[in-house]
């Protein structure tokens, strides 16, 4: 009975040791809600051992803020620790990254400011007790969590995901979408400070009318974000259906043209047979096969196979590009991009910057040829991207092309490599190999999983 008597008193006193025990598991479940939070809305693929790292980092930042820095400015310690942590561990786009730091925020904000005002008067205490009394900082942190486990429950039931394409979002749509992120942080943070220092004398029906403007103020700015990123997705579409169907046109009128064609075709080759003219025939083989070569290639560009709409656009206007060039361009698809084991948007940097040199060099040469090649290189847990094209000068470097400001061109920066070489220094999985032979440059991207 004794014993009974000693932890209720424990539980129902001011207690600062058992307050520090309690810390330690609300961390650990704080942690885990703040991942489930933005990996169910962002659709952000994570793993077992970044999520491992990231529950722990985060609850012994927790712990060390809380010991360290009073409330409520430990809150705000903690925010920032979360983008610090999500920046690091998961390395995701810069919005991406923003929206995983302040989904949670707004989350454990807005039920917080919710339930605090109610749940002291609830109980006639005041927020210091709710804050060194073991009993009722228990009973707050239950209902907490258990509200925010009910809400993003129900957001992984109703399947709501915000899909973020970094790349498809013009700069001044960004622009205006990093304002309203910030205004809105920045006003939560206040509601935060208002809320903790006068949360004691603050009548219920105000704290709730504050609840409801700022779900209201968010309820709209996530409502306006999903607007802008399905019309830049929807604007994206279009414009890979206007390139599709050039392609389609170009490619239709290949085929009329070899089935106008076909019976001379037929001919000419039985011509060559009957005569008994083998190196003949294998000429106008040679020919032959460029144009079949050609219908292969339009058929390649299909957003179908190419089933990433960034890098179909990239690829469909690098090839028209090429071909007012004269340029002959060779494509292999061999690899599923959307499984590409990179960051899409620094992917299709490389990508643009060997394709513009290689039509730059390629222009050059009397047989003007580019070969692009994607394949997934099972065997060795790796996917190649290989861009080779004819080239001039047989005598270029190919160390010195990476340095800042080389350029073998006029008018040129000589800054695309170096950017390459800066993306790469920061990927531990991807390499890029630059080798070269009589007839071909090549640039071979290797990305390892």
């Amino acid at each position: 009975m004794e014993l009974l008597n000693n932890i209720w008193n424990a539980l129902t006193t001011p207690n600062e040791i058992l307050i520090s025990i309690i810390l330690i598991p609300s961390a650990i479940l704080e942690s885990v809600l703040t991942l489930m939070a933005f990996s169910t809305i962002l659709n952000l693929k994570t793993t077992r051992k970044q999520n491992i790292v990231y529950c722990t980092s985060f609850s012994i930042l927790i712990l060390l803020v809380t010991y360290c820095i009073p409330s409520p400015w430990n809150v705000f310690i903690n925010y920032i620790g979360i983008f610090t942590l999500i920046f690091i561990i998961y390395k995701p786009s810069l919005w991406q990254g923003l929206l995983a730091g302040i989904i949670p925020t707004i989350l454990f904000a807005l039920v917080g400011t919710l339930i605090m005002n109610p749940y002291l008067t609830l109980f006639n205490i005041d927020y210091e007790q709710s804050e060194t009394i073991p009993i009722y900082r228990i009973m707050y942190l239950i209902i907490t969590y258990f509200i925010v486990f009910c809400i993003i429950s129900l957001l992984k039931l109703k399947h709501y995901k915000l899909i973020f394409i970094d790349y498809t979002i013009d700069k001044k749509s960004k622009s205006v979408l990093f304002a309203n992120l910030f205004i809105g942080f920045l006003t939560l943070c206040i509601q935060l400070i208002i809320t903790f220092k006068y949360i004691d004398i603050l009548p219920v029906i105000i704290t709730f009318l504050s609840f409801l403007s700022l779900l209201a103020y968010f309820s709209v700015s996530i409502y306006s974000l999903t607007r802008v990123i399905k019309l830049a997705s929807t604007t994206q579409k279009l414009q890979n259906a206007e390139e599709y169907n050039k392609t389609l046109t170009i490619l239709h009128d290949n085929v009329r043209g070899f089935k106008h064609d076909f019976d001379n075709i037929v001919t000419t080759i039985g011509g060559y047979v009957r005569t008994n003219d083998m190196e003949g025939l294998k000429k106008y083989y040679l020919q032959l096969e460029d144009d079949c070569q050609k219908v292969n290639n339009l058929y390649v560009l299909n957003p179908k196979l190419i089933n990433n709409p960034g890098i179909y656009n990239l690829l469909t206007t690098k090839y028209h590009e090429a071909e007012e060039k004269g340029i002959k361009v060779n494509i292999s698809l061999l690899l599923d991009l959307s499984k590409l084991n990179m960051k899409i948007y620094e992917f299709a940097r490389i990508l643009g910057i060997l394709l513009d040199n290689a039509i730059d060099a390629s222009s050059e040469c009397d047989e003007k040829i580019i070969n692009i090649i994607f394949r997934d290189d099972a065997k060795n847990h790796r996917q190649l991207i290989i861009v080779e094209n004819t080239y001039k000068d047989k005598n270029i470097n190919t160390e010195k092309i990476f340095n800042k400001g080389f350029s073998g061109k006029e008018n040129h920066t000589g800054l695309g490599l170096w950017e390459v070489r800066k993306i790469l220094n920061k990927s531990k999985n991807i390499s890029l190999y630059t080798t070269k032979n009589e007839k071909y440059f090549s640039q071979q991207i290797e990305i390892y999983y």
